[in-house]
């Protein structure tokens, strides 16, 4: 997949297969949208392309508001778009300016001049331009005279699998990773870098890998242990992930930290992603460190278990 970090960059298609949005998760919703693209593309020897904006408009219309928590930085976002097989990735820097421009500039500029679309493909809900005045209605009235086609995504294709973003935020912000695996077709995955930690972890007999996550926009899934697969370069390994602020010592700032099973290497500085894949209990306080530790114990057979019933050990 190429991936283009300007409309300038683009070098115009034969048939672009094209579609827009923020297509944060690359839920379940939004693989419907591409693999229509991919048959399109197939069926006219077209290439696919998706127009995504970054950062996340909300972020830059709105920058007081603090709320919105991204399911995917854009690293991500673009691996998982290529893991869908879509061959050019239009990263569009999204700007107050940006934000301006009319659709109809959208069209004529963008898709027709710097694209060369021949065929559009729409959620049912997609609006573009100033203010949103673009419609599905508005472009399939100025496909014609452009020389492409439209197709709009049917709401009920939509409605009928349940899935929206905002819904697995939610499920996340819950704990509820069953609801958010089923939507996003693949469990939720936060990435970042490891650092220096206190070593309580290894005191306990639990070392743990201190995770600092790339991107403070972020969402990270309610507080509480999980069993995770980790994966280091191209090695994976199953674990279990906590997520809190070890109330047992006192402490005030969350912490993200993951005990790697069979897994006994200097990886300060090196980056990690962690896959969640199911919850095993809500952090808590315990008296001392020693119920901590036997509490634990537990945890690691319950992480273990599930790792065993997903047969990825």
């Amino acid at each position: 997949m190429k991936i283009y970090h300007s409309v300038d960059d683009f070098q115009k298609l034969r048939y672009g297969v094209v579609t827009s949005g923020t297509f944060d998760g690359v839920h379940i919703g939004h693989q419907r949208i591409l693999e229509r693209l991919k048959e399109i593309a197939e069926k006219n020897k077209g290439e696919t392309v998706v127009i995504t904006f970054w950062p996340h408009p909300r972020l830059v219309l709105y920058p007081e508001d603090n709320s919105l928590q991204i399911l995917n930085t854009f690293e991500e976002k673009a691996e998982l778009l290529k893991q869908q097989g879509i061959q050019h990735l239009l990263r569009i820097p999204f700007t107050k300016e940006f934000s301006q421009i009319s659709s109809q500039e959208f069209i004529d500029h963008i898709l027709v001049n710097k694209i060369g679309t021949k065929k559009l493909v729409i959620g049912y809900d997609h609006r573009f331009g100033k203010n949103r005045e673009g419609s599905f209605e508005q472009l399939k009235l100025n496909g014609p005279q452009y020389g492409f086609e439209v197709e709009e995504i049917p709401r009920q294709d939509i409605d009928d699998i349940g899935v929206s973003s905002t819904k697995i935020r939610k499920a996340l912000l819950e704990g509820d990773i069953e609801t958010a695996t089923h939507f996003l077709g693949r469990p939720y995955s936060i990435s970042g870098r490891v650092i220096k930690g206190d070593k309580l972890g290894r005191v306990l007999g639990f070392p743990t890998a201190n995770v600092d996550i790339d991107s403070h926009h972020k969402l990270i899934p309610a507080e509480g242990i999980y069993a995770v697969m980790v994966c280091h370069g191209s090695d994976c390994y199953g674990g279990m992930l906590y997520i809190g602020n070890r109330p047992t010592v006192g402490g005030t700032k969350r912490s993200i930290e993951v005990n790697i099973f069979n897994f006994d290497k200097d990886i300060y500085g090196e980056s990690l992603t962690l896959k969640i894949l199911a919850p095993i209990r809500k952090d808590s306080h315990f008296a001392d460190l020693e119920a901590l530790k036997q509490q634990l114990f537990a945890d690691k057979e319950s992480a273990l278990k599930i790792l065993k019933e997903k047969k990825l050990i």
